[in-house]
C-alpha cells in the first residue's frame, strides 16, 4: 500500500476514526460493528479504506472468519492514539459551543486486577466519593493484558495493575505503589496450619492458582521451579477472589495468592497463611496511564488518593 501525508489528510473522515476506536474497544468487527450501529462488511470497509490511507496495515486480525482482531500493529497503535485525542478533542467542543445541552455527568472509569481491587480500590474509592459525590464511577476487574488493551483503547482512564511486556506497554506509562509477595494462603484449622509445613506437603493438598498467562500464576510457577517443583496439573484455576475464599472454607485446598488479595481474611482470622516463606514472589502493582491522556481534575484526585492507599498497602505487605 503506497499513501502520502497530504492524501491521508484530504481522505481521512471521523468515521474512520469512529471505526478504528470501536475495534481497538471490542478486539472483535462485529462487536465493534455493533457498538457503531453498522454492518460488519461495513465496518470491514471503513477499516480497509482506513488502512488504504495510512498506507500501512493497521490491525492484526484474527482466524476466525477475520471477525476477531488479534492485536494492532505498530502504525495502528500510533494512529489509534491520534484517533482518541481527536475525538476527545470533538467532545469538549461540543461542550463549549452547546452549553444548553446540559453538562453530562462526570465519570471514572476504572481497571484493577482481581487481586489488587479488594485492597487497594476501597479506602480511595470512599475517599473520593466524600470529595466528589456526583462523580460517575465505573470499576472494571479482569486480567493485565486485557485491561491494558482497553485503557489504551480509551475505555478506561486508569488501571491499577503491574508492568506488562514491551508491545503491551506502548503508549502508557507505569507509576509504582508498592510490591507484594506471594502467600500460601488456608482455612483456620487446615492440617498445615499452624506448624511448619513443606512445600512439597501443600502440594499434596487441592490447589488454588491464578490463570495460565496471569502474573501471579507466572510467579507461582517460578517459585516452585526454583525448589525443583512443578505446579500439579489438577489445580483449581480461577481470577474469582470469592471463589477462590469460599472453596478454602469449605475444604482442605490451598490457595497462591498475592497477599494484598487475602489481607482482610487474614487480618479478620478468616483465613490463615501457611508458615512459608516465599522471599524472591514480590510482584510490583502500580498505576497504568495513557501517556497522551488529557488530565481530568477526578483522575488527579483519585490517584492522589491512590498513591495514599498503595502506601497503607506498602506497609501491610511487609509485615
Amino acid at each position: 500500500m503506497a499513501a502520502s501525508s497530504e492524501a491521508f489528510v484530504r481522505g481521512v473522515q471521523l468515521r474512520h476514526l469512529r471505526c478504528l476506536v470501536a475495534v481497538a474497544q471490542e478486539r472483535h468487527l462485529a462487536r465493534a460493528a455493533e457498538r457503531l450501529a453498522l454492518s460488519q462488511p461495513a465496518v470491514s470497509k471503513t477499516l480497509a479504506e482506513l488502512e488504504g490511507l495510512a498506507g500501512a496495515r493497521l490491525v492484526e486480525r484474527g482466524s476466525a472468519g477475520r471477525r476477531g482482531i488479534q492485536g494492532f500493529t505498530a502504525a495502528g497503535e500510533h494512529l489509534l492514539a491520534h484517533a482518541l485525542r481527536v475525538l476527545e478533542a470533538l467532545d469538549a467542543s461540543a461542550e463549549a459551543v452547546m452549553p444548553s445541552s446540559g453538562a453530562r455527568p462526570q465519570r471514572l472509569r476504572i481497571g484493577a486486577l482481581p487481586s489488587v481491587a479488594p485492597s487497594l480500590l476501597p479506602p480511595a474509592l470512599a475517599a473520593l466519593r466524600e470529595r466528589l459525590p456526583t462523580l460517575q464511577v465505573q470499576v472494571q476487574t479482569g486480567a493485565n493484558a486485557p485491561l491494558l488493551d482497553a485503557l489504551r483503547a480509551g475505555d478506561l482512564d486508569l488501571v491499577a495493575g503491574r508492568m506488562s511486556d514491551p508491545q503491551l506497554m506502548t503508549g502508557l506509562t507505569f507509576e509504582l505503589l508498592y510490591t507484594e509477595p506471594l502467600a500460601i494462603v488456608a482455612r483456620p484449622g487446615h492440617p498445615l496450619a499452624g506448624g511448619s509445613p513443606s512445600v512439597q506437603d501443600v502440594l499434596r493438598h487441592p490447589l488454588v492458582v491464578y490463570g495460565e498467562g496471569t502474573i501471579p500464576r507466572h510467579h507461582t510457577e517460578s517459585f516452585l521451579s526454583g525448589l525443583g517443583l512443578r505446579l500439579p496439573a489438577h489445580v483449581t484455576q480461577t481470577l474469582d477472589l470469592s471463589v477462590a475464599r469460599a472453596l478454602l472454607v469449605r475444604s482442605d485446598a490451598i490457595w497462591f495468592t498475592p497477599i494484598g488479595a487475602a489481607w482482610d481474611d487474614l487480618a479478620s482470622g478468616h483465613l490463615v497463611r501457611l508458615a512459608i516463606d516465599t522471599a524472591g514472589t514480590e510482584e510490583p502493582v502500580g498505576l497504568l496511564l495513557r501517556s497522551d491522556a488529557e488530565p481530568s481534575a477526578a483522575r488527579q484526585t483519585l490517584i492522589a488518593l491512590l498513591r495514599e492507599a498503595g502506601a497503607d498497602q506498602s506497609r501491610v505487605a511487609r509485615r
